[in-house]
């Protein structure tokens, strides 16, 4: 049921120009906050571990623009919130499906999901926070996933990816992709566009980054999430 799923957990740091919000559910750990050199801002060896008056808006803005998976958000207070980009799907070398733009999610219960202008949603089929990534593919075996596309998929035809896209990930099956996009290969070598796909997501498929009905053979399941999957920064 669409109600028992666990609440979104979203901790808010409110300075005095802008709010850092960080959504635990949405982690994958790139660490590109901690990463970016922003110390007096993002520090996860202190607590809290966000500090948003620790450095100029503009640039605190250019570190959370910088998280893949959407778990870090902000609401400025002398400026414009973060705005949706063209929708672009991406997948990742040997990682995640990047999506960027006006996204809705839902999962297999059909219950929308939290998605702001950036998600990583899982592909290899490891997440235990699916349909999200939780870095899952860097554990063990190498993930197969070269994160190029067939040129010939597709279209070559630009479509207006400023409109909505609906994601669904389908009960032990695909992510079901509706609306325009375009499909870029990690690379940025090959780009087409799309109104409707079906991407894989059980890590199996011969023609990823899309579907071949492997997941009907390989034992894929998306069972209910566990509540509270990933740890809490703050403690």
């Amino acid at each position: 049921m669409a109600n028992d799923r666990p609440k979104r957990r979203t901790r808010e740091y409110t300075g005095e120009r802008i709010t850092v919000r960080y959504d635990v559910r949405r982690c994958m750990h790139a660490a590109e906050c901690v990463n970016a050199g922003l110390t007096a801002v993002f520090d996860n060896r202190r607590r809290p571990w966000v500090d948003p008056d620790g450095a100029d808006p503009d640039k605190i803005v250019d570190v959370v623009e910088r998280c893949p998976s959407g778990a870090l958000s902000y609401v400025r207070a002398d400026g414009p919130a973060e705005s949706p980009e063209p929708t672009v799907i991406r997948p990742q070398p040997g990682g995640a499906l990047f999506v960027r733009g006006d996204v809705r999610l839902r999962g297999p219960d059909g219950a929308e999901l939290p998605c702001e202008p950036r998600v990583a949603l899982c592909r290899c089929g490891r997440s235990k926070n699916k349909p999200f990534c939780d870095y899952s593919h860097a554990k063990g075996d190498a993930f197969d996933g070269s994160g190029e596309v067939d040129p010939t998929s597709l279209g070559g035809e630009r479509r207006d990816t400023n409109a909505p896209l609906e994601i669904t990930a389908t009960r032990d099956g695909p992510f079901e992709v509706d609306g325009p996009f375009t499909l870029r290969s990690a690379d940025n070598t090959v780009i087409r566009f799309g109104d409707r796909a079906t991407l894989c997501r059980c890590g199996g498929s011969g023609s990823k980054p899309f579907c071949d009905g492997t997941h009907r053979r390989n034992g894929f399941t998306d069972p209910d999430p566990a509540p509270d999957p990933t740890p809490e920064r703050d403690g």
